[in-house]
This record gives structure tokens, sequence and C-alpha cells, in this order.
């Protein structure tokens, strides 16, 4: 059990400092219980949006992530709140420049694993304009900084919802990889990437200036042992919290404040909204979380 992220104890009860970074880390009890741990962050981000504006955006990776979504109609339920589902705009954390139509298109993992199993009308899931991909990678992300991201931004005081991000083996989230260029854009909302490590190699991705300073909540969820390095690397100490109403909504679900490791060793530690805390939450199976000790 590495010491450096291990759980506070008797034998090492440094907690997180008072000035250090912190997120919440949710540990479900196994993968298949990881999409009711998921959907409490975002009943409760959906919740206070709804309560002040008519409008609740959230962004979505694609991936094995859309399929963890499907437990949230239930959870709506249980916690006795109405989701409106009509009020939903889901646009894209990344998007492979591919027809949305092919296998690797974001857009049509979450169509097909999320929101056809919920009634977010077609028209406010925004994919890229696909008349653009014969024109170039830039053009595509010019068009949807302009004609997707920024509208949705005026439209909920200038700020996403909530961003509901995946984490690889390799450290990175969205289209923003290890050691690429892209980890230090200041100014543009969405990027180009034709170079991505990981094929296809051209994508469009939400940057750091509008997930760090843009967005009210960020949510990563992953599983399974491969993301014990990666959680090992991107959290410090951590203590558990006993009274949380998120981690015990899900039978055996724990629920721990860690610190964030700075410098962040990936791009996923790098993705932090400007208060942290309850607003960065990490969501994980015990699979993943083991190289902690809390199983």
């Amino acid at each position: 059990m590495p010491p450096s992220i291990m759980a506070a104890s008797e034998d090492d009860p440094s907690p997180p400092s008072s000035t250090s970074y912190t997120a919440k880390l949710l540990i479900a009890p196994s993968k298949s219980s990881v999409g009711g741990v998921l959907s409490n962050p975002i009943v409760q981000s959906c919740q206070a949006a709804l309560a002040s504006r008519d409008i609740f955006t959230i962004a979505l990776s694609g991936g094995s992530l859309p399929s963890f979504l499907q437990a949230l109609p239930q959870s709506f339920q249980q916690a006795g709140i109405d989701p409106q589902w009509d009020k939903w705009h889901v646009l894209l954390a990344d998007e492979r420049c591919v027809v949305s139509t092919d296998d690797d298109s974001n857009v049509k993992a979450i169509r097909s694993n999320f929101t056809a199993v919920v009634p977010i009308p077609e028209s406010q899931v925004y994919g890229i304009e696909e008349g653009l991909l014969s024109e170039s990678t830039e053009a595509v992300a010019v068009s949807y900084e302009e004609k997707v991201v920024k509208p949705l931004l005026e439209r909920c005081g200038g700020m996403i919802d909530c961003a509901v991000l995946g984490f690889g083996p390799d450290g990175h989230t969205c289209s923003l990889f290890p050691n690429h260029p892209l980890l230090t854009e200041t100014s543009r909302l969405v990027a180009p990437i034709d170079d991505s490590p990981k094929p296809p190699p051209s994508r469009i991705t939400l940057t750091f200036p509008v997930l760090n300073q843009q967005s009210r909540q960020i949510v990563f969820c992953g599983a399974g042992a491969s993301k014990q390095p990666i959680l090992k690397a991107v959290f410090g100490n951590a203590v558990e919290i006993t009274e949380d109403s998120i981690g015990q909504a899900v039978s055996g679900a724990k629920a721990f404040t860690v610190e964030m490791v700075d410098p962040a060793p990936y791009p996923c530690g790098m993705a932090r909204t400007e208060k942290g805390g309850d607003s960065l939450v990490w969501v994980v199976d015990a699979d993943a979380a083991d190289v902690m000790g809390a199983k």
C-alpha cells in the first residue's frame, strides 16, 4: 500500500492539508455499481441548475462512460427529483473527426448508450458539423466552439454545469494527451488535434480554459485495475468521509477527501474546477482504487 496515497489512519494520521487543493473520491464496491455512484453528483448538479434557470448543460466523454449513465433515471426516481430531460443540453467533451455513424464516434456512443434511453430532444445533443470533415479539423473545432459551446455558455451564466469525463491508462482526458502542446492552450475553448497518439489521429477537444474556469463541476469516472497507476500518481493523502450522502447512496460505497498532487503528473489531474472539493469528483470502482487500500 503506497504511503503517498494511503488513506489516513491511526498509523498515518496526516489528512490533506488545509492549504492543498482537494477533490472528492467516491469508490463504488464493483464496476456494476459505478453507475449508481456516478449518478448522484450529476443529479445534484442538475437539481441546482434547474432551480435557477431552464437549462442544464452537461459535457460528456464517449467510450465506455455513456453506459454508466443508464443508472441516471433510477437515481432521479430514488431521489424524488424530476430530471426535466427536455431541459438537458448535451455537448461533447471531445470527438473524433468521423461521421456520427462510425463506431469511433463519441456522439454515437452517447446516443446509443444514454440518450436513446432518456427523452432528451435529439436537437439538444450536439454533434460536430460533419460537412466540415472534408475541410479540416480546425474548421470542425471552430464551428463547435462558435455554434455550440459559446451559445450554450451564454445561456447558462458562462459556465458548463457538469463535465463528466473519462480518463485513460495513459492519464489522458478528453483528447488532452500527456506532453501534448494542447495542455498549454490558454484561449481556445475547443481545439483541434491532428496528431493524437491514439487512433483516429484527428479530433476536437474541450480545453483546460473551459474545463477549469468555465465548469461548475467536473466528474471523472473510471473502472478497472488499469486505472490504479493513474490514481496513485494524481492523489496524495486521503481521508475517509464517514457522513457523505453521495458516497452512502449505494450500499458499500466509500467517500474520501483526496489531496491532488502538484504539479499534476497527467492531463486528467490538471482538470480542476476553481474551488475543488465537492465540485471535483472522481468516481471509480474498487479494483481501480485498490492502490489506496480502500477496497
